[in-house]
């Protein structure tokens, strides 16, 4: 199996010059192969340009151009040019099954911010120094570069990746390892019902709250965007000082808000998976449940329009994105493959109006947001309870009715 790790650099003054140098010629290298397909397609021949052409043009880029991109591993260039190409390949994979098709972007300084290694010694090399008390990472064109390593690494490294976040930099590395020991059987099965009022609540009636991280910083990130919207919008190397640190003290509260997101995200799936041994929750469409309500043309008066709840459902789309499902599922189904644990996804629709007890499925039977009151039979119970009975019901169906 394929494991990443994430490690923080601590690079010196110059170094992280010469990081925010790379990142800076690899994004002119991307815009430039971008504008050779756009300038070849536009012509009258159509002439579709690909990737082997454009990587045919490395060495005589470097060699016109040796203190910018003579300066960086041929390697790292190459793996530029195939992000492109993996771009081109999405969209046309997009227009060929009928979804709405986004044309690779030119991308600015600000949205450029990894650099991959395709393979660990050429232009990069891990653990540089290891005979040193201190774990560094050397990068062609900028030495060795202090890493703060807080765990090992297991397995044989593959690829080498530099990210910035913020006036951070961060090492990813991908390491092929074999598969881990499954986790020893606990003899308990769960279903899952995701939600604002608590984050998830399972079939046995445990809620676990909310943390709420987005709105517990949103006056300080209002005050911090505030700050910052006071200054014009200019290219990142036309900021004024006060410019600067108003972007970093904004960029510092987003990371904040991402990493307590992740954090809680971790440690719910990491107990789920060590108490279940099989999970069941809802299979969610969170795209469509955070699209904004469309506009309703009032007929009486053109050009107005009727109240659509717009801004009630704003609230409701901040909340769901405050939540984090998508991460959150997304790392629950990374956890549950390591240990040996089975996820299985089941349909939402009535899970929350289906009474456990009798069958009977009806909206009355929610009468509020927590209460679940059968019309039919009298049964009574926490809304989120009931739902996480039945995904975990659906579930079991759908696990006994797959073939062995």
């Amino acid at each position: 199996m394929i494991r990443a790790y994430k490690f923080l650099m601590r690079p010196t003054v110059g170094q992280s010059i010469a990081l925010g140098e790379m990142l800076r010629d690899h994004c002119s290298l991307y815009n430039g192969a971008l504008q050779e397909r756009r300038d070849a397609y536009r012509h009258v021949s159509k002439t579709s340009v690909k990737y082997g052409t454009q990587s045919a043009q490395l060495k005589d880029i470097r060699a016109f151009d040796p203190e910018r991109q003579g300066r960086w591993s041929f390697s790292s260039q190459q793996a530029t040019l195939r992000r492109l190409d993996k771009a081109f390949a999405a969209f046309f994979r997009r227009v060929k099954s009928g979804e709405t098709p986004g044309y690779p972007r030119f991308r600015g300084a600000n949205w450029f911010d990894t650099v991959e290694f395709p393979k660990d010694g050429d232009g990069c090399r891990w653990d540089s120094t290891p005979h040193g008390s201190v774990t560094r990472v050397r990068f062609q064109g900028v030495g060795h570069v202090r890493v703060n390593q807080h765990r090992a690494v297991v397995g044989k490294i593959k690829t080498v990746s530099v990210k910035r976040e913020g006036g951070k930099w961060f090492v990813v590395l991908t390491a092929e390892q074999d598969q881990p020991e499954p986790l020893p059987p606990a003899g308990s099965m769960v279903g899952i019902d995701l939600g604002i009022a608590s984050f998830l609540t399972d079939s046995n009636g445990v809620h676990v709250p909310n943390p709420r991280h987005a709105r517990r910083a949103a006056d300080r990130l209002e005050a911090a965007q505030q700050a910052l919207s006071r200054f014009p919008r200019v290219r990142r190397d036309q900021r004024t000082g006060n410019h600067r640190r108003a972007v970093e003290k904004v960029a510092a509260l987003h990371g904040k808000v991402r990493r307590q997101r992740l954090d809680h995200a971790h440690k719910t799936a990491l107990t789920l998976v060590r108490e279940h041994d099989v999970i069941a929750h809802e299979d969610l469409r969170i795209c469509n449940m955070s699209r904004a309500s469309a506009s309703k043309p009032d007929p009486d008066r053109p050009g107005a329009f009727l109240p659509n709840g717009a801004s009630a459902k704003a609230g409701l789309n901040r909340s769901i994105a405050d939540a984090g499902w998508g991460v959150f599922l997304a790392i629950l189904h990374a956890k549950a493959e390591s240990a040996g644990r089975e996820v299985i996804a089941v349909d939402p629709r009535n899970t929350s109006r289906t009474c456990p007890e009798c069958g009977h499925v009806a909206k009355e039977n929610r009468p509020t947001q927590e209460k679940f009151h059968c019309v039919s039979c009298g049964h009574q119970a926490h809304a989120d309870t009931v739902g996480a009975l039945n995904v975990l019901r659906a579930g079991l169906v759908r696990r006994n009715a797959q073939p062995a």
